[in-house]
């Protein structure tokens, strides 16, 4: 049986002011399943394009926290998975942040996250 689901794409804009970014993760977010996931894929070459002097070893940390948020690590651990989705994907002015939410129907969000990742990201 497939279920809904939520996503929004996590994108990096190494500078705010150009407004060009590229796509680096997807978080996923299953009210019905009580499943809260991030995968991140950061392709170097690209970002330096956009910003040859970006803080590569940075932007990898930030990403990482991203996921571990989702898991429920640090400042998030007493926050429920929704609580944690809307708290990620809320909109802001920093390097990383995600784009618009969408909905979609899987039976596995975890599998669905992978292919979105692939068809999305990488």
């Amino acid at each position: 049986m497939r279920l809904p689901y939520e996503y929004a794409i996590i994108q990096a804009m190494p500078r705010i002011e150009r407004g060009e970014l590229i796509n680096v993760g997807v978080i996923l977010y299953s009210q019905r399943l009580d499943f809260l996931a991030a995968r991140t894929h950061l392709h170097e070459d690209r970002l330096r394009c956009l910003d040859p002097h970006a803080d590569l070893p940075a932007v990898a940390t930030a990403l990482a926290s991203w996921e571990a948020t989702c898991t429920g690590a640090g400042a998030a651990a007493t926050m429920k998975p929704g609580e944690r989705f809307r708290w990620l994907v809320a909109p802001r002015s920093t390097i990383l942040r995600a784009g618009p939410v969408h909905m979609g129907l899987a039976a596995d969000p975890a599998t669905e996250l992978d292919r979105l990742l692939e068809v999305l990201v990488r």
